[in-house]
């Protein structure tokens, strides 16, 4: 038999408002009274109806995150920290991996309205800004621009891009190759190349580019000296051919990630990386989702976060 709210409140031996009060944060009541109904819950396994409280207008306390892919470890330590200080501002989240692909991304965004989530940060970019437009629930982006009306969260590319390269400037690096991620969407994660693009270009050093699709096919050890990576996955494949053939890195040859995940930085500290900040961007994503939630119609500013280089 499915318990109800009132079954709660007379285990509890409350009113069925204070159960009300309780799983809405309503209202200021002693800690004694919310472990009451918690224990309470959890004894008759009790779960709120979040979709009808969404029909009588009600916030559904859900929030949906789409992401990319989740084996990237950048991109599941901030969804990982996302969730976590979302439970502690009292919300659940729905997570999808989009997979990057597009039809993935469509029936999330569908899935996802569908059952009332109060709103979405979205760090995927298959799907066309048209489609993002014609959206009227509160959105905020993770470093993708999806529509002129949805706030954008990213760390300072550009500047990431340049501290990179002036590690390499500062190596004396020669036969020098950036990775060109070919990122078709107009994202905030293009400014790294070209952050990269400057600094080389002011300080006259020779480079060359390439695609992220030649890399199974490059002999990067016989042919390049300095590798300016677009993650630090990449990086450490990169790294790897190089160690085939006894070189060491920076040493005999140097190599500079992006991202700069607490487990990349644990199992591989003598990468030098470009350091996102997890924890503040996830405060800023949520914050600035609250704020969209909060007045829908309002104006809210994209947000933009520095980075720093670790070597």
């Amino acid at each position: 038999m499915v318990a109800k709210l009132q079954d709660v409140a007379k285990l509890a031996g409350v009113s069925v408002t204070t159960v009300s009060r309780v799983i809405n944060n309503y209202s200021s009541l002693s800690d004694k009274t919310i472990k009451k109904v918690h224990q309470a819950m959890r004894q008759l396994n009790y779960h709120p109806n979040a979709l009808a409280r969404a029909m009588q207008g009600k916030p559904s306390k859900f929030i949906g995150l789409i992401f990319p892919n989740l084996t990237n470890p950048f991109f599941a330590e901030l969804v990982n920290e996302l969730e976590h200080q979302l439970f502690l501002q009292g919300y659940k989240t729905i997570i999808a991996s989009s997979a990057e692909n597009r039809e993935i991304e469509h029936e999330y965004l569908n899935m996802l309205f569908a059952n009332q989530v109060d709103g979405i940060i979205s760090g995927s970019h298959n799907l066309g800004i048209e489609e993002y437009q014609q959206l009227t629930a509160p959105i905020v982006s993770f470093d993708r621009y999806l529509s002129d009306n949805i706030p954008i969260v990213a760390a300072d590319s550009y500047r990431g891009g340049q501290l990179a390269a002036q590690f390499m400037v500062n190596h004396k690096v020669r036969r020098l190759v950036a990775i060109v991620d070919e990122d078709t969407s107009v994202s905030p994660t293009l400014n790294r190349l070209q952050g990269v693009v400057d600094c080389l270009n002011d300080q006259g050093q020779d480079f060359t580019t390439l695609a992220k699709e030649e890399i199974a096919k490059t002999n990067f050890a016989d042919q390049f000296s300095g590798v300016i990576a677009s993650n630090d996955v990449q990086a450490l494949k990169i790294i790897s051919q190089y160690r085939q053939k006894g070189y060491r890195l920076n040493q005999d040859f140097f190599v500079t990630g992006y991202d700069g995940s607490q487990l990349i930085r644990q199992i591989a500290p003598q990468l030098p990386t470009v350091v996102q900040p997890i924890h503040a961007l996830a405060e800023n994503l949520i914050s600035t989702l609250l704020k969209r939630i909060a007045n829908p119609t309002s104006k809210v500013d994209s947000v933009t976060l520095p980075v720093k280089f670790e070597e």
